[in-house]
């Protein structure tokens, strides 16, 4: 029987504890892009209604933005923010009785000391508690030669795993763009022989020969994946290219059938056999940034079609009616948190972590 865990963040064993669950039981978490406390709190709500333990996590820019667009110094906006964002989550996960991986998405070699800056915060928290802020953190320096990549991943990591962190590295390019950072698709991307669309399981090996001994870490393969929503035909996915990964790395080094623990970046807009593949050759966590940013949006609009003299006027000047009930930002932006939760509701279905949370009552 799988161990129960202490509903929070979970960091170091406890982290590990999660992720083994996830690729024993057969599923895989979503991890939501959070802007504020309106999508953070929309996924703690969807997480408890749905037993699902969830990954919340950041990009520079939604950091940035937490800690408010007029901050004058954007890299300590970008630090606070993700730092804000991190005990927001400390202190209310426990009160929804989940169990939260905490943790920053992609970041290239300019982001690295916004990386580092969190680091400190972390340091500074275990010290503190005995634990650190974040559960993880993500490297994304895949247009980077492998042995440069490698070699930045190895260092930062070496910080990381004394405080019970892993790391998310990502090797080939996912395309499509994520606040700033990506490959723009070209004509012919889509060919199967393409080896940043697709990465080899030969670069995968050399991550895990240059990484296993030091600490802990993610893959973020690219198998066709792509950022955003794209029209069906324009990328092949190619999830059998996980399962060569794992295959070799289990081939040659051990660790069981599936020795890495993967990351499926790009999922939203995917179809449901398609997830449930990868997630049977071990993807314990699937990005759907794009698809909550559209059910927020998608949901405020039409509670604005609905009432469009509300928005208009405070009082409308053919009949007198007050209309503060209705533009008061609580009801509008509960109507977008509301979308969040429907749409977070069928990922969880499809990655198959509804009902499974670790979390103990």
């Amino acid at each position: 029987m799988t161990k129960k865990l202490r509903p929070g963040v979970v960091t170091g064993e406890e982290y590990l504890t999660l992720l083994a669950a996830c690729k024993e039981g057969g599923y895989a978490l979503p991890a939501v892009n959070i802007v504020g406390t309106n999508s953070l709190n929309a996924v703690l709500e969807t997480a408890a209604k749905a037993k699902s333990d969830v990954i919340i996590q950041l990009s520079n820019g939604g950091a940035r933005f937490y800690a408010g667009e007029g901050a004058p110094d954007a890299h300590r906006a970008r630090v606070l923010g993700a730092t804000s964002a991190a005990q927001h989550v400390h202190l209310l996960a426990a009160e929804y009785g989940v169990c939260v991986i905490m943790h920053t998405d992609h970041a290239n070699r300019k982001l690295v000391p916004w990386v580092e800056g969190l680091i400190e915060k972390s340091e500074e928290h275990f010290k503190k508690t005995g634990k650190p802020l974040f559960s993880s953190h993500m490297l994304d320096l895949s247009s980077e030669p492998l042995e440069q990549n490698l070699d930045e991943c190895a260092r930062v990591l070496k910080r990381l795993a004394p405080l019970g962190m892993s790391l998310e590295i990502e090797l080939g390019v996912t395309g499509g763009e994520e606040d700033g950072i990506g490959h723009e698709l070209k004509e012919g991307d889509a060919d199967a022989d393409n080896a940043h669309l697709y990465t080899q399981p030969k670069d995968v090996l050399a991550a895990y020969d240059r990484l296993n001994d030091i600490g802990h870490f993610t893959v973020a393969a690219s198998f066709g994946n792509v950022h955003g929503v794209y029209a069906p035909g324009n990328v092949k996915l190619r999830p059998e290219i996980l399962k060569n990964s794992q295959k070799l790395i289990s081939e040659v080094r051990g660790g069981g059938d599936k020795p890495l623990s993967l990351v499926f970046h790009g999922g939203s807009g995917t179809a449901t056999h398609l997830i449930q593949e990868a997630v049977s050759y071990g993807v314990f966590k699937m990005n759907i940034d794009t698809d909550m940013q559209f059910a927020f949006a998608h949901a405020i609009a039409g509670n604005m079609e609905a009432n469009p003299r509300a928005f208009k006027y405070q009082v409308d000047p053919d009949n007198a009616k007050p209309y503060k009930s209705t533009y008061d930002p609580r009801k509008w932006l509960r109507v977008g948190e509301l979308g969040v939760v429907a749409r977070l509701e069928e990922a969880i279905a499809d990655l198959g972590s509804k009902g499974k949370s670790l979390a103990a009552a």
